[in-house]
């Protein structure tokens, strides 16, 4: 009888090249995005907050502002999904930069790579993510939380038993409704933003 092979021996990664800032295909947006002046009382307070918080408003969000009602649920699932629970914003924006990279998000990295920097991971760290199974700088529950956005995103369906297992060795279940829900929440977003070829912002 063939013994059991490993799930990391059976679910491989593409080597993808997501040194930070690095552009697969840059081009002019599709869609323009709306001013401050321009943007609804509600909506200018979604301006408000995260000119406040990050120094500047998010392409992608003026760009929804177009219609406001998706923009308000879109940033209170966002803020929900990042802000709330127990795993901390640290491994969050983690696996939101990998997500991004497996989907060749340069919106997206562009800013939460500079998160990523904030909230303590190395460029180093960022840039070598397909590397991180034998990287000693992630621990085992990290690499675990990597390992879920790959097959969350590349496919689904490999988020097997034998991974399951291993992935309930390291987080409760109310913590992997975090994961993916990060990860669900950064393949609807890398997706919508590449349709759109959203500029990064300045």
């Amino acid at each position: 009888m063939i013994g059991t092979v490993p799930p990391s021996a059976i679910f491989t990664a593409p080597v993808l090249d997501t040194r930070p800032g690095w552009q697969h295909n840059r081009a002019m947006p599709r869609i323009r995005t709306i001013t401050y002046e321009q943007a609804d009382p509600e909506s200018r307070e979604v301006f408000d907050h995260y000119k406040k918080e990050r120094g500047n408003i998010p392409n992608m969000f003026r760009t929804v502002a177009y219609r406001p009602e998706i923009l308000r649920t879109m940033i209170a699932h966002f803020r929900a999904v990042m802000e709330t629970g127990t795993l901390g914003i640290k491994l969050k924006e983690l696996v939101a930069i990998r997500t991004s990279q497996l989907n060749h998000c340069d919106y997206c990295l562009d800013s939460h790579n500079r998160l990523g920097l904030k909230y303590g991971w190395t460029e180093a760290q960022l840039a070598d993510l397909d590397s991180f199974r034998t990287r000693s700088d992630f621990n085992p529950r990290e690499k675990t939380a990597l390992e879920l956005a790959e097959r969350e995103t590349l496919d689904s369906n490999a988020v097997d038993d034998q991974f399951w297992a291993r992935l309930r060795e390291h987080f409760d279940e109310g913590e992997i409704i975090e994961l993916a829900a990060v990860i669900g929440v950064f393949n609807y977003f890398n997706r919508f933003n590449n349709a759109l070829k959203m500029e990064p912002t300045e």
